[in-house]
């Protein structure tokens, strides 16, 4: 196993051969890719999957996680183009989760060919509102988020997770992602939210060629479905949007049974031309 795969954890299932499709699953903020489970079991019999960690996860090294690299999404852009050429992947059907998608789009800019194509759950290019334009967050929202996480991490973990999930403190899935984010050292979980939550990437939608399936809840406390119909406006290459009857911002923890086959669908089928 070579470096950058032990470092992000890299895990390899699914159909072996070289004329097998891959796909491969990048998660969000406070997440590992555990938050894939429901869906690795139905990938497994049709592609060859490929899961990773994020730096600043919890299941990854805190020692690796360099703050000025990751103080702008490029550093996970290199992260994911350093995973897939030490694993020789040519083409792969990525499917990447709120942070993961947009570090997925920029990184189809500069490699197009990597990416056959990308399907972007939760994805949002800007959380902060804009002049004409509106992301869900206002400046005074952030400050009060990252006060939070400074002060004391157990306390806002447990606020936040059930904010972002949606549900009650008891659901399993407000209990995983409460788990999985706890599991983050405080400095790292309060550096990423602060990359996160105050990128803008706007200006490179027109940039993205690869064709894009936009998965989108229709109540996400992160991410408004107004966001969703501005991406699709805005990418520069064919791009589809459905919007799910669920509610949050992992809804393939929170509802799995309305989720997956979603995501199976725009995993097998093209945009229709």
């Amino acid at each position: 196993m070579g470096i950058v795969e032990e470092a992000h954890n890299v895990r390899i299932v699914g159909v072996e051969g070289n004329n097998n499709q891959i796909v491969l699953l990048a998660h969000g903020f406070g997440t590992d890719q555990s938050v894939w489970k429901h869906l690795v079991p139905h990938l497994i019999e049709e592609y060859r999957v490929i899961l990773y960690d994020n730096m600043g996860a919890g299941t990854t090294n805190p020692d690796y996680y360099d703050f000025e690299r990751y103080s702008t999404l490029q550093g996970f852009v290199y992260d994911l183009l350093a995973i897939l050429e030490e694993l020789q992947v040519q083409s792969c059907i990525f499917v990447g989760h709120s942070l993961s998608a947009m570090v997925g789009v920029i990184a189809s800019i500069s490699h197009p060919h990597l990416f056959s194509k990308l399907i972007l759950l939760s994805a949002s290019p800007r959380f902060l509102n804009d002049t004409d334009y509106y992301g869900g967050f206002h400046q005074e929202d952030l400050t009060q988020l990252f006060d939070g996480i400074r002060s004391n991490y157990k306390a806002w973990c447990s606020g936040f997770a059930p904010l972002v999930v949606g549900g009650d403190m008891d659901s399993v899935a407000v209990q995983e992602f409460s788990r999985t984010l706890f599991n983050m050292r405080p400095d790292i979980a309060l550096s990423l939210a602060q990359t996160i939550f105050q990128f803008d990437m706007r200006e490179f939608l027109s940039l993205v060629t690869v064709p894009c399936h936009i998965i989108q809840s229709t109540k996400d406390l992160a991410v408004p479905v107004v966001v969703a119909e501005y991406m699709q406006q805005k990418l520069g290459g064919k791009s589809i949007v459905e919007v799910m009857p669920t509610e949050g911002h992992l809804p393939q923890l929170s509802s799995p049974d309305i989720v997956i086959p979603v995501l199976l669908n725009h995993i097998r089928h093209n945009i229709s031309s």
